[in-house]
């Protein structure tokens, strides 16, 4: 079986979601929900894919920085989880939506019955026109944590294994620029956006710098990793600024927007 033509995989990041002092942007889940339960009523199937467990959760918490215990992070993951679902589930409300909460460990991925089992989950929600919300597992899985080269990272990985997963045509991640550049924007004036990029190969990979933003994980690197997965199975990938969620109507009408990876057909 091929892609689903109308069903689409976004990733939201830790940036997106909290403002410059750590704690959530109500506004963003705001804008977000709205715009993901538009597409919805156009006729798309839509999973959300989101980070930012840990940061939410420190700043609940009360805590001054990141914590750098595993339990402490953990701690905060399992309190942060709870809030991001509780403003997933008001906001998207107000749109008259259903969400549903999925979590994850790599090792669902890779164990059989249970990967079936997944698809079966998503299947079943997407069907009753329900909106799953995936995070990693990072109140219990700590390898994903702790590890310098997760597998998951930040959960940019873990979306575009949601996306092969769920044979989705379209893979949309919101990161805190507009997309791709030859060099870092927020260092150099003049970068210039790549606005289409049809093979991600070393030259394109030496582009990637390290760490996004100091409240999220992730950097391009794993973006490109992720687009890298996605796009070997068919699946266009799109990087473009999660403060502007509305070029997602772009987005799933074939209109340029951010970065455009082309998936290999």
């Amino acid at each position: 079986m091929g892609l689903y033509k109308n069903r689409i995989v976004v990733k939201v990041g830790t940036s997106t979601l909290t403002n410059e002092m750590g704690k959530s942007d109500f506004r963003s889940f705001d804008r977000l929900a709205c715009v993901l339960s538009d597409i919805q009523n156009l006729g798309y199937e839509v999973i959300l894919v989101s980070s930012g467990a840990i940061a939410v959760g420190t700043s609940k918490l009360q805590m001054k920085k990141r914590p750098d215990s595993m339990r402490l992070k953990q701690a905060a993951a399992a309190v942060g989880q709870c809030s991001i679902c509780f403003l997933y589930d008001k906001f998207f409300n107000d749109y008259d939506k259903t969400i549903a909460q999925i979590l994850l460990n790599a090792e669902d991925m890779e164990h059989e019955e249970k990967k079936e089992n997944l698809i079966n989950t998503f299947n079943a929600l997407l069907e009753m026109d329900i909106i799953p919300i995936v995070n990693e597992n990072d109140s219990v899985s700590y390898t994903e944590i702790e590890s310098k080269d997760r597998l998951f990272g930040d959960n940019d990985m873990l979306s575009a294994v949601v996306a092969v997963l769920c044979k989705a045509h379209k893979l949309i991640i919101l990161s805190d620029i507009d997309g791709f550049y030859d060099s870092d924007p927020r260092l150099h004036p003049n970068a210039r956006l790549i606005e289409k990029i049809e093979q991600i190969d070393e030259s394109v990979q030496s582009l990637a710098g390290g760490a996004g933003s100091r409240r999220g994980t992730g950097g391009m690197k794993t973006k490109l990793q992720a687009a890298k997965l996605a796009t070997s199975q068919g699946i266009d990938t799109i990087i473009t600024n999660g403060k502007n969620p509305a070029a997602l109507y772009d987005i799933v009408k074939g209109e340029k927007a951010g970065t455009l990876f082309t998936g290999k057909r």
